[in-house]
């Protein structure tokens, strides 16, 4: 009768130049624990030189794991990508390191507890992150615009709203009373902005015409506040919405829930209030400011919110209901109808 093999289970630990690599057995026993270069021949050599059936890799990183996750499905392997912000050691460890986080992230995997962040599909990462490139470079804009305003507000007393400044030229900003060192300052921070909008229209010229709405996203569009670009964010970031089995999950990952832990009716503290996506976060907080300012339902909702409440609060809630709103609307592909989120 042929034996069978011992079952393996392996943790990463990856880091910007080097990987810790810790190889478990059924009975928790370490087989393999080595500090490897960040090269993937090496890392899947050590791995297949382990005696034994490889049940699953568990893969902990912060932002550098595209080529590492990739490369070890390609080699045949099941891999797991570690939520970094679920994962708590033994608060009573007298030592801790990159070799015992490894071992620890084998054991959950074995025991079948390992918290698990999405491997989002390779193929649409490219546009993903494009999209988010383009998002990096609107909030880089909006910066030099309260640049501007700070520094005529502070000089002149004037409160310029964003969308003067927008239209501000260089004849404009010399006629201002002003010295000719916050006039420089002035078209260096316009210089910035007219060389950030040439880029952003390129990126959304480019993301446009590389990808379309599918289907069970093309209803995003009805939703007050949410245009072309928004909707692609939201489509992208959120993936496959069947991973999310309520509106409550989908709202939490968007960032758009307080994050605190309450007992008997008390708060007794908060979670991690970075727990989640913050580029579907910022979508939802601008598409909430599009909506009141051109939903007048949605606008009322917001003066009745906020007469009781902080306006950011009153923003942040109005983001909440839209994201809750838009998880319906992908999953059942009906029209958004504000009257029902917002009644």
């Amino acid at each position: 009768m042929k034996e069978a093999k011992m079952k393996l289970y392996a943790g990463i630990d990856l880091h910007s130049n080097n990987s810790v690599v810790c190889v478990l057995d059924e009975h928790d026993r370490v087989v393999f624990s080595k500090r490897l270069p960040n090269d993937l021949t090496a890392i899947i050599a050590a791995l297949r030189a382990c005696v034994g059936a490889l049940i699953g890799v568990a893969v902990e990183s912060t932002y550098n794991w595209y080529w590492l996750v990739d490369g070890l499905q390609d080699a045949g392997m099941t891999v797991h990508l570690v939520n970094t912000a679920a994962v708590k050691q033994y608060d009573g460890l007298k030592h801790a390191g990159d070799f015992s986080d490894a071992r620890h992230l084998a054991h959950l995997l074995r025991l079948g507890i390992l918290p698990t962040g999405h491997i989002y599909p390779r193929e649409e990462r490219a546009v993903r992150d494009l999209l988010r490139k383009r998002g990096q470079l609107v909030r880089q804009r909006s910066t030099q615009i309260l640049s501007m305003h700070n520094l005529v507000a502070r000089n002149l007393g004037a409160n310029a709203s964003g969308n003067e400044i927008k239209r501000w030229t260089r004849e404009s900003i010399e006629v201002m009373a002003l010295l000719d060192e916050q006039k420089l300052a002035l078209h260096a921070n316009l210089a910035v902005m007219e060389c950030l909008d040439t880029q952003v229209k390129a990126l959304e010229k480019s993301i446009l015409a590389r990808v379309k709405l599918r289907e069970d996203y093309r209803a995003l569009k009805t939703v007050s506040g949410i245009g072309e670009v928004l909707a692609l964010t939201i489509a992208l970031e959120t993936g496959d919405i069947g991973r999310f089995p309520s509106p409550g999950n989908f709202a939490s990952y968007a960032r758009t829930v307080d994050s605190r832990r309450e007992s008997n009716g008390k708060k007794k503290g908060e979670g991690n209030a970075k727990c989640g996506n913050k580029d579907l976060a910022w979508a939802f907080i601008e598409a909430a400011h599009f909506a009141i300012r051109y939903d007048a339902t949605i606008k009322r909702w917001y003066q009745k919110k906020s007469a009781h409440s902080l306006s950011v609060v009153a923003i942040k809630a109005v983001a909440h209901k839209l994201a809750r709103a838009c998880y319906y609307v992908i999953k059942n592909g009906q029209p958004f109808d504000a009257a029902r989120a917002f009644g």
